[in-house]
């Protein structure tokens, strides 16, 4: 997903002559392209992400539309202080990304574990908040945010994400990716569609065929997003994220009450464990026959 994020940076700012990408010493192996395309709109701010943020609020003021990228929390949750009173109370320009979002880098433990990063984020009303689930939500967003410049959160995956689906226009809507034909439903943001999907595929070989919505947008939403829901009589949230203030908490509140919301978020427990992405979604209970047991439970 990294690198259909500088991929798609690089054709935009082909055409964008203000955008502006500085990085917090790495993504080195992925940010070349652009460092050598545009060697006057890149910077390297160093191991120093809270002067990082405030350089690119800087940089906005004087007509630059900034991306921001460091890995899961470094761009977030070290740099709140700037992000709050530098980019969202002056409204300026500058995407902040953030690679390896929910347990993406789970090997390298709590510290790199971005799973309160939404809930904290989202209290910033004046952040567009995107969370694309591979690396044609990725593309879109790119482009989304290049069109629409202000102070925005792009939450990305770490690598290899596959294509889960054909890419379709971003938007506060979410996307229909199967359909179904029962009044259940699946919502998932971030690369943990991927194992919404597979439970999905698990369901149907049970006779029950739930739709799956990605939800790459997530702030702001409003009446819009919540009519899709209203098809459904059930609703099953999957996200890597702890319970506070991600997809199932927002859907909790916009949704009405005629629509049930179930969530499936990261227990306490899994957020202080170590071990590959893989292995914490099935401690926490997100791969694919987790999700389909608790849907199949939610569902009858």
């Amino acid at each position: 997903m990294r690198t259909a994020f500088i991929r798609e940076l690089i054709a935009q700012a082909r055409e964008h002559p203000d955008i502006f990408l500085v990085v917090g010493d790495l993504g080195y192996s992925v940010v070349e392209p652009f460092a050598q395309e545009f060697p006057d709109r890149f910077l390297n701010a160093g191991v120093a992400e809270q002067n990082m943020t405030g350089v690119a609020a800087g940089l906005a003021s004087e007509g630059y539309h900034v991306f921001t990228y460091s890995i899961a929390n470094f761009p977030t949750l070290r740099c709140l202080e700037q992000i709050r009173n530098d980019i969202c109370y002056h409204g300026v320009p500058v995407t902040v990304v953030s690679v390896g979002a929910g347990l993406s880098y789970g090997n390298l433990g709590y510290s790199h574990h971005a799973v309160q990063d939404l809930g904290i984020l989202r209290t910033f009303g004046e952040l567009t908040i995107h969370s694309p689930a591979d690396p044609g939500e990725a593309r879109e967003s790119v482009r989304w945010l290049t069109r629409n410049p202000g102070p925005s959160y792009l939450r990305l995956g770490k690598a290899g994400e596959p294509d889960l689906y054909p890419a379709q226009p971003l938007g506060p809507r979410p996307n229909v990716v199967h359909p179904g034909t029962a009044d259940v439903a699946i919502a998932a943001t971030g690369s943990v569609l991927k194992c919404a999907l597979e439970a999905a595929a698990f369901l149907r070989c049970d006779g029950l065929d739930p739709a799956v919505l990605s939800c790459p947008w997530l702030q702001p939403l409003g009446t819009e997003f919540a009519a899709v829901f209203q098809a459904y009589r059930r609703v099953l949230t999957v996200e890597e994220h702890v319970a506070s203030g991600g997809l199932g908490s927002l859907m909790k509140e916009l949704l009405p009450r005629s629509v049930a919301v179930e969530s499936l978020t990261i227990p306490l427990p899994v957020t202080r464990m170590v071990g590959s992405q893989s292995f914490l979604r099935r401690e926490a209970g997100l791969d694919g026959p987790a999700i389909a047991a608790a849907l199949k439970r939610l569902a009858t």
